[in-house]
């Protein structure tokens, strides 16, 4: 076996797996009161908006993927809020924007995180509100010891904070600039949890979380949201927020050499996971780190990626032809098209005879004000993860993400601020993902889970915008063909490509180039190159923040997390 950073994760009672220790520990917390694996993920989860407010909140989203053992179904969770009602094409010409910014009001769809959280404590869970919001209510309430980046990027906003945003500034420069091990809290983000568990009241657990929720989307936050978006020219209103629920939909699928993997729909980047997969299903990879198989790879990813920018977004108002784009002609057409050389093409297929549309090129600063220039995705490995997994089988994976401190102005009493995601939307007529009112945006958000030999097997994801079904698939191939167990999985050198449109402002894109960790060695990186690759030399423990649970047939489980970072961890017994 070859030197991981920590021990593959192996018991029978319950696992948690996120990209903090605080969260993972919370989720085992719950397991240990007997809840299930969706009890420790919605609890895991409300904490990440805690410890991980740099990343996430309860402003953001959250798709899910989860196995319920009782009923043996695969289902997803939609907690991705739609763009608000005033937000059309018009509306942003009227403020002479092309581009919808990267942070500030403008940007913000309907939070959809607490949503998909309560609808799985409700449909799946076994717990009270109170029970689940415990752990997020303490460390918000009580403190909890600030990570570094979290403090490098309160530092990095100080400006912002204090000369336009003072109620970011109210909350996170109280005292001052923090510094990393600091115990920060947030009272005013506990008393809103508060308020959510007062309103929830005892009784009925349903009732419980019905209540909750009205408190959020029909009650005090809605409203407070509404009054700050009206004073801060925002589109959202509280009666988007009242018109929206969280829902359940069908996962997409695909075999892959004996696993079957499961995504979320194309209002999610998941799918391309599934066209890598089919386009590798019949190419020889190659030995673990060479040349060969980064090259085969990458070149994988740019055709899947290419089907995104031209095919993608939500079925409820695009004509996606996905079983075309996961169709054996289609694949065999487009695996095709991979040669030994690198590609520095977005090629796009027909899939179905269709016409490929793509949108248009960008450059930083042409199509929006610099007043509303935004930063976009907030850090290399934006986002959170947690995966849990539980003794009686239930199984989840998790990406919660958005409404991160450096979004836009905190809403005042609430202690966050609202999301970004509409970031993502073209303002150009025509396109799969061209920006429409209660439309969804096309989330770069994408957990996963695999079934092995027909059984649900894996739970797993990671944080990183466009290269979360990138560095996500690195490690389930390091397992399922190169049989790595899930830590060696996770801590072997990662890559990805640039090569397509980043779905953060400003768009940008950066044709034929990969990044890979020095670990993959100078000889590799000088064949990558001398196939056409422009091969950027990242830091050898820096790409992926991975996280995966796991349960074998004879019911032991697994878990593993992520070393890069320093800051996620796996849990269990």
């Amino acid at each position: 076996m070859p030197f991981t950073t920590r021990p593959e994760l192996r018991g029978t009672f319950g696992m948690v797996a996120s990209t903090h220790w605080l969260a993972s520990s919370a989720g085992m917390a719950i397991l240990e009161r007997g809840g299930n694996a969706f009890d420790a993920a919605v609890a895991a989860g409300l904490t990440l908006q805690v410890v991980e407010p740099h990343l996430n909140g309860p402003g953001g989203e959250v798709p899910v993927i989860l196995y319920d053992a009782s009923t043996d179904a695969t289902v997803v969770v939609d907690g991705q809020g739609p763009a608000p009602r005033a937000a059309t094409i018009d509306a942003y010409r009227e403020r002479d924007i092309d581009l919808i910014p990267g942070t500030g009001l403008l940007a913000a769809c309907v939070p959809g995180a607490i949503g998909a959280w309560l609808l799985m404590l409700e449909r799946y869970g076994t717990m009270g509100v109170a029970d689940v919001f415990e752990y997020a209510i303490g460390y918000a309430e009580n403190g909890y010891p600030m990570v570094d980046r979290i403090a490098a990027t309160i530092a990095g906003m100080e400006q912002v904070f204090r000369n336009d945003w003072p109620t970011s500034a109210e909350i996170y420069l109280a005292n001052g600039v923090p510094k990393g091990g600091d115990l920060f809290r947030n009272p005013a983000l506990a008393g809103m949890y508060r308020r959510m568990v007062d309103a929830a009241g005892s009784g009925d657990r349903v009732g419980q979380i019905d209540r909750a929720r009205s408190a959020f989307y029909e009650g005090f936050v809605a409203d407070a949201i509404e009054e700050f978006c009206r004073g801060h020219d925002g589109l959202l209103t509280g009666s988007d927020l009242a018109g929206w629920r969280a829902g359940i939909e069908p996962t997409v699928s695909l075999s892959f050499r004996g696993y079957e993997v499961h995504k979320a729909g194309p209002w999610t980047q998941g799918p391309v996971f599934l066209q890598q997969l089919a386009l590798l299903e019949a190419l020889e990879l190659g030995r673990f780190g060479s040349a060969d198989h980064v090259h085969t790879v990458v070149e994988a990813a740019k055709l899947a990626f290419a089907d995104r920018e031209a095919f993608y977004g939500d079925p409820n108002f695009a004509d996606v032809p996905l079983d075309d784009l996961l169709s054996r002609d289609y694949t065999e057409e487009r695996r095709g098209l991979i040669t030994d050389t690198a590609s520095h093409q977005l090629r796009p297929g027909s899939p179905g005879g269709r016409t490929p549309v793509l949108p248009p090129p960008t450059a930083p600063g042409e199509r929006t004000p610099a007043h509303l220039i935004g930063a976009g995705e907030p850090t290399r490995g934006d986002t959170c993860h947690v995966d849990t997994v539980d003794r009686w089988g239930n199984m989840v994976a998790a990406t919660p993400s958005g409404g991160w401190l450096q979004s836009s102005p905190a809403i005042p009493g609430l202690g966050f601020c609202l999301g970004t995601r509409a970031q993502m939307f073209w303002l150009t007529e025509g396109l799969a993902n061209t920006l429409e009112p209660g439309k969804r945006p096309r989330t770069t958000l994408s957990p996963s889970l695999a079934f092995k030999d027909g059984a649900p097997y894996m739970a797993f994801g990671t944080p990183g915008g466009d290269t979360q079904d990138q560095w996500s698939l690195n490690m389930f191939l390091n397992h399922a063909v190169f049989g790595m167990d899930l830590q060696a999985a996770i801590d072997a050198p990662n890559f990805h490509t640039n090569h397509f449109p980043s779905s953060f402002y400003p768009r940008l894109s950066n044709p034929g180039q990969i990044e890979v960790e020095s670990r993959f060695g100078d000889d590799v990186i000088a064949e990558l190159e001398r196939r056409g690759h422009e091969v950027m030399i990242a830091d050898p423990w820096s790409l992926g923040r991975l996280s995966a649970v796991a349960r074998q047939p004879d019911g032991v489980l697994k878990a593993a997390a992520n070393p890069r970072g320093m800051q996620g961890y796996a849990v269990g017994r």
